[in-house]
């Protein structure tokens, strides 16, 4: 019986592996060279196909926004470098797509034909395909920590709204030392940490605080959206 090959993959709040990639923005030493700004990496299974192609306009356009955040957007996939270069050459020169044309990719695109990477972040799934990234998405932080990791198949293009909604969110869980409801946009309310004691939670209970209470463990309070975009985000 032919025993068949997986590959493991980091976890959150792992330190992200460390490698040295050709890109076409040049060598990278990876995740050094971005110590102190948050970092996206991710990976899409070929150049020259469609679904691909529309995610590297969609995150083309958006870079501005990621930057503002202090986030630098790194890609991968298994082709070479010169497949990579002619295909970002075709997107800028050739293809127009939901009012995006003219669009210049000058994040870098990792080369990874031996998918040695794509083997360390566990980018391959097997049951996708053993030759092809999966839709992979990394969150890694200004100290090289893991922080969210979201897998797409071959087939789905990701939420690029989502990724940016994350990246927001893990900062301003951060910089305000909450937690974030479900679908939670900034100028929404935030969670509190649960209280710690019996007398805390009968203050909450009580309204002594300022915040809602739905019971003693569950508790929002109001955060500004203009606090949180003036926190994160650069000016």
């Amino acid at each position: 019986m032919e025993e068949t090959k997986t590959f493991s993959m980091p976890r959150i709040g792992d330190k992200a592996p460390e490698f040295k990639a050709v890109t076409t923005q040049g060598e990278i030493n990876f995740p050094g060279d971005y110590k102190g700004s948050w970092v996206i990496l991710f990976s899409h299974p070929a150049d020259f196909t469609p679904v691909c192609t529309s995610e590297f306009m969609t995150f083309a356009s958006m870079e501005k926004q990621f930057h503002e955040a202090n986030c630098n957007l790194v890609g991968l996939s298994v082709d070479g470098l010169y497949s990579h270069i002619a295909w970002l050459r075709t997107i800028k020169e050739k293809i127009e797509y939901k009012g995006m044309k003219n669009v210049e990719v000058n994040f870098p695109l990792i080369e990874d034909i031996t998918m040695e990477v794509a083997k360390t972040y566990g980018m391959l799934q097997p049951g996708e395909s053993s030759t092809k990234a999966v839709r992979a998405v990394f969150f890694i932080d200004p100290k090289g920590i893991i922080r969210t990791i979201i897998y797409y198949p071959l087939s789905l293009g990701r939420n690029f709204d989502e990724l940016y909604r994350v990246l927001i969110g893990l900062q301003t869980a951060d910089a305000f030392s909450v937690a974030l409801p479900a679908d939670w946009r900034p100028g929404d309310e935030v969670i509190v940490p649960p209280a710690g004691s019996c007398g805390v939670a009968k203050s909450r209970m009580e309204g002594k605080e300022d915040m809602k209470c739905y019971d003693w463990f569950f508790c929002t309070k109001k955060l500004d959206k203009e606090k949180v975009l003036k926190t994160i985000l650069k000016k």
